[in-house]
């Protein structure tokens, strides 16, 4: 019998170190709830914490809370997309449980070696990859441990961080 892979929140629970996320696309779920009432016009309220908390946020929080560092780095077109603003809109959740983010214009990106998919990157050994569709859908995940892809995509990782703007000081137009 084969084991399951590991999902995002078993690795988040078993990372003892640093746990990073790398964001590639322009968008993300076309049929996500949250985005349709954000383009309705609907804005969460960071005061109303009951309003937007979830197991995710949870998890973070706990998982940061054990001394792990979470960090998540978004490369994106600029002029930026619809969902993109709605993600920029919501990042004050990861904010405020101890998650940090960056942002990167995707033209300041030119001369870094990226790999071709988003991933997490789990205490710089073990790296979830998701591949998604045409719809912007996630169509397949993969764990691996490769040595050359995980040094790879911790090298991307980190020169993008370096480079990349801190949440509060990304404009996005």
């Amino acid at each position: 019998m084969v084991a399951a892979e590991p999902t995002l929140e078993d690795l988040m629970r078993s990372c003892e170190r640093s746990a990073v996320h790398l964001e590639l696309r322009d968008g993300y779920t076309r049929n996500d709830p949250m985005l349709d009432d954000w383009l309705a016009g609907v804005r969460l309220d960071p005061a109303d914490r009951a309003s937007w908390w979830h197991p995710w946020l949870e998890l973070v929080e706990e998982t940061i809370g054990r001394g792990v560092s979470v960090r998540r780095a978004r490369i994106v077109s600029t002029p930026v997309s619809e969902y993109i603003r709605y993600e920029y809109d919501v990042t004050f959740r990861n904010i405020l449980v101890g998650e940090e983010v960056r942002w990167l214009s995707r033209r300041d990106a030119t001369d870094i070696p990226l790999p071709g998919n988003d991933f997490w990157l789990f205490d710089d050994r073990l790296l979830l990859v998701y591949h998604f569709d045409g719809k912007d859908d996630l169509a397949a995940r993969e764990v691996t441990r490769e040595p050359g892809v995980v040094k790879l995509c911790g090298s991307a990782f980190e020169a993008v961080w370096e480079r990349a703007t801190p949440h509060d000081d990304f404009r996005l137009d």
